[in-house]
């Protein structure tokens, strides 16, 4: 009985240590509000960026030209104009005047190639990461200027909209890309 019982006790005491542990460990997994909106950043970047490196240069001027498509803008146009509302989504979080030219939204018109378009784009969201960084639980729904005219929007609404705007235009970018017959790189 005694064998028994120390068995018992000995079962109870390493499922203690188990459900300490994994307290612990979930203790340890719990992420800041600057975490979790640089994690998603870094995920539109990273979608964004192998989406627009995907398609070659010669076909950065591609954009569809018939019916419903008509008067849109090219591909290289749509990265350039998320880049340059990465960089006033950025501006405003940090409540900093836009570092760059952003154009009326479309980029600078100087941007001509692949490897300038891709480089803006990129430090665009090394921009957004600089301005998600300095966003915690304190200023997280403080009012902000809106960028984009009159009223107040939040840091925190600022920062989900990277990864909104972003992938609304990263669904055209694929439509793009396999109108030119190029699987985009999520799909592979």
């Amino acid at each position: 009985m005694q064998k028994g019982f120390s068995c018992l006790a000995f079962c109870l005491l390493a499922l203690a240590a188990v459900a300490a542990a994994q307290d612990n460990k979930a203790k340890d997994e719990r992420k800041t509000v600057t975490q979790v909106l640089d994690h998603t950043v870094s995920s539109t970047e990273s979608e964004f960026v192998s989406a627009a490196d995907a398609m070659p240069e010669d076909k950065f001027e591609f954009a569809p030209s018939t019916g419903e498509f008509k008067g849109v803008r090219s591909y290289g146009e749509q990265i350039k104009h998320v880049a340059a509302v990465n960089y006033m989504f950025g501006a405003a979080i940090l409540g900093e005047k836009v570092p760059v030219d952003v154009g009326d939204e479309s980029g600078p018109a100087s941007l001509k190639t692949k490897a300038e378009i891709l480089t803006y784009l990129k430090d665009s969201f090394a921009y957004v990461h600089k301005a998600v960084l300095t966003i915690n639980d304190k200023n997280l729904v403080e009012p902000l200027k809106s960028p984009f005219g009159e009223g107040k929007v939040t840091r925190l609404s600022l920062a989900t909209s990277v990864a909104a705007h972003g992938f609304d235009h990263y669904g055209q970018m694929v439509v793009y890309l396999r109108m030119n017959g190029i699987v985009p790189p999520s799909s592979r």
